[in-house]
């Protein structure tokens, strides 16, 4: 890792006032399953009391009963039996106990991923153009499960406190001077967790960075394989692959070497100190008075009650410091203000003739940069607007902010004279189709992806929707027609199938107005004329905004727009423009040029 490179705010340590912070929010998802915590709480102050009572039952025995030599079988039974009863009920609240909690945890799991995933449908386009697929499935997946394995602290910080309240209240009542010795241990320990907590949290969160880079090189590797074949690029994604993997393996190193010196190790040295304590005292004591040996035996027992919840704890602490890392992660989503664009909905208002209004609009995707500039026309009920241009002129943009993916900055745009801001979201969703470049299929059937997994859209609307555009044609002859199944991303159909199936997905809706962004930019020739022949009726009686990339597919337009940085510099139809030798005259005199030398090669 460059060290030289600024550290990112993921490399910082969590302060305890942040750590502190975190955990009471991520204590509201565990909310609605609070009584599975609350009885775990109880059962475990249960099993304190039983780990006094078990000691004492062998210590009255040995020091009442074994010492005198000669212990009636009855005796020795009753002990024996009453050991083994406390052991079953010990056995009974220690698995109701974890039972209860851990049923707990999960319900707590399922909540915050429900949440998380709901959160994120709620944000705008913006965030997911920032953010890289491979970060959010992240966060999803590990930050959640990580964030899960840290409750195991809190079940172990709960045993551990009744554990040590009560341990060392038998302590005290056994012999008080050597229990006030063991306790000059108490503060080293609590250096050394806060010690642990500082530390491991910049390692942590270095963990969790370069995870959520390893996750969005495998996306990108996975999502992009058929151009890393086509470019020979494998040896490249590979050795980038390598590097990330080994800076997260150096972290995970890191994280194995902080928790093997700090952990347990750590508990278990001050344990055998304490046993070297006990001892001590009590072979000094014996020196001059006779020390029974139950009594020996029961206090090293409640040593051990004392010590080995503090073990535990501390195997504990890296999940906890790793779920806070985790929890802090899947905070940022939720707290995230990308949201959709604001609507102040006007229930009353319906989109009915599909007329479209753009009145000096401008817009910025960062506030800073202008991408749109003035922007103004007009597209009647029925009419076809082109938007041509080349890339980065602004056309992408325009359809953003009118389909509310992005908020613009000032203007009006207007959908039969009303604000669209104003338009329920469900409205413009319902009755403006958007067809895209490169159409995206869910796994499923031919007949889901055309209704979207709306229920309400009868089989007979489907067949008659891919009726409408010509899809039927090549659907009728699929093995289980309608039924036929869509693996990831349709990849067992052609590019005009999945195009063709689209098209029936936006027409089956029945919108006023439609939205083509490039709609045939990646269809051969041949099929080419098909789906225009689609295109062609779904775009009667629609007021349709057309992304052209191939001119000759807009020549009938009424009205072509020419963007070039993100202003509108020509407009008008086909034969005008061309009249006017400008911008449009040229782009289709290159265009011609190279369909030229293509067809000469």
């Amino acid at each position: 890792m460059d060290k030289t490179q600024p550290k990112s705010a993921w490399s910082r340590s969590i302060s305890v006032k942040d750590q502190v912070h975190i955990i009471r929010r991520l204590l509201t998802f565990a909310a609605p399953y609070k009584w599975y915590f609350y009885f775990s709480i109880i059962f475990a102050g249960i099993l304190s009391v039983i780990n006094i009572i078990l000691p004492k039952i062998i210590q009255t025995y040995l020091d009442s009963h074994l010492s005198k030599g000669s212990t009636p079988l009855n005796i020795m039974w009753y002990f024996a039996g009453l050991y083994f009863f406390g052991m079953l009920v010990k056995a009974i609240f220690q698995f109701s106990q974890s039972y209860l909690y851990e049923m707990g945890a999960e319900y707590m799991l399922e909540n915050t991923r429900r949440r998380l995933f709901g959160k994120l449908h709620t944000l705008g386009m913006r965030y997911f153009d920032q953010t890289p697929s491979g970060s959010i499935v992240s966060r999803l997946t590990n930050d959640t499960m990580a964030f899960t394995n840290f409750w195991a602290l809190f079940s172990s910080l709960t045993i551990a406190i009744f554990a040590i309240a009560t341990s060392f209240f038998a302590m005290y009542t056994t012999d008080k001077k050597i229990s006030l010795w063991l306790l000059l241990f108490m503060p080293f320990l609590l250096f050394i967790i806060w010690y642990y907590q500082k530390y491991s949290s910049v390692v942590y969160r270095r963990m969790r960075e370069r995870l959520s880079e390893l996750n969005a090189k495998l996306a990108e590797a996975i999502t992009g394989i058929s151009v890393i074949k086509q470019f020979r690029q494998e040896k490249r994604i590979n050795n980038e692959f390598g590097k990330t993997n080994d800076t997260y393996l150096d972290t995970r190193k890191a994280m194995i070497r902080v928790n093997s010196l700090l952990l347990s190790p750590i508990i278990d040295l001050f344990y055998a100190l304490g046993v070297v304590v006990v001892l001590g005292m009590f072979g000094l004591a014996g020196l001059h008075s006779y020390v029974a040996a139950g009594v020996i035996y029961a206090f090293i027992t409640y040593l051990d009650n004392f010590y080995n919840p503090l073990t535990r704890m501390m195997d504990s602490l890296s999940d906890f410091q790793d779920g806070v890392v985790a929890g802090s992660r899947i905070l940022r989503i939720m707290d995230d203000k990308t949201l959709n664009p604001k609507q102040t909905e006007n229930p009353d208002v319906h989109i009915t003739q599909g007329k479209i209004e753009f009145k000096h609009v401008n817009f910025s995707y960062d506030g800073k940069t202008p991408i749109l500039k003035d922007i103004s026309f007009t597209a009647e009920p029925g009419q076809t607007i082109a938007l041509v241009g080349e890339t980065g002129s602004g056309k992408t943009s325009t359809i953003n902010v009118l389909m509310r993916f992005y908020e613009f900055q000032s203007g009006q745009i207007l959908i039969d004279g009303n604000d669209i801001r104003e338009i329920p979201e469900k409205e413009l969703r319902t009755k403006i189709g958007l067809v895209l470049q490169e159409p995206f299929m869910f796994y499923g059937t031919v007949k889901s992806n055309i209704r979207m997994f709306n229920e309400k859209i009868s089989d007979d609307q489907v067949k008659q929707a891919a009726k409408f555009v010509d899809a039927d044609q090549f659907i009728e002859e699929l093995p289980d027609k309608y039924d036929s199944k869509v693996i990831e991303r349709g990849e067992s159909y052609s590019s005009g199938q999945k195009q063709l199936i689209s098209y029936a997905r936006t027409i089956v809706t029945n919108p006023k107005i439609l939205i083509l962004d490039e709609a045939t930019a990646n269809i051969d020739t041949e099929t080419e004329q098909i789906i225009q022949k689609g295109l062609a009726k779904i775009q009667e009686g629609r007021t349709t905004i057309a992304i052209a990339h191939r001119l000759s597919t807009i020549q009938n337009a009424d009205l072509i727009l020419v963007l070039s940085q993100g202003r509108i510099v020509e407009r008008g139809t086909n034969d005008e423009l061309l009249k006017k030798h400008g911008y449009y005259y040229d782009m289709i005199k290159m265009q011609n040029a190279a369909h030229q030398e293509e067809m000469e090669n």
